[in-house]
């Protein structure tokens, strides 16, 4: 990706879309989906392990640890929490 681009920025844009848009996911590539979901799953069940070993730990340790920004993991950790799995 080209410099300054924050990928976790970008998916989190296109969960929202989607969320949010039947048309959306009329149109999309129904692999595409499936391996973005896929992707972010592993994120999320990579939060939740991280978690359980330091529920204290903050967006910015999980953002570290995970390798993506401050942002993405504040995004992670909010879904979470709406699904009530933290």
């Amino acid at each position: 990706m080209g410099e300054g681009v924050d990928p976790t920025q970008m998916c989190q844009s296109l969960v929202d879309k989607v969320a949010r848009s039947e048309q959306l996911i009329a149109i999309a590539e129904p692999d595409l989906l499936v391996l973005f979901e896929d992707w972010l799953e592993e994120l999320e069940t990579e939060v939740l392990t991280l978690l359980k070993q330091n529920a204290a730990m903050d967006e910015n340790a999980i953002a570290r640890t995970l390798g993506v920004s401050r942002r993405g993991a504040l995004f992670l950790m909010s879904k979470l929490h709406r699904q009530g799995k933290v």
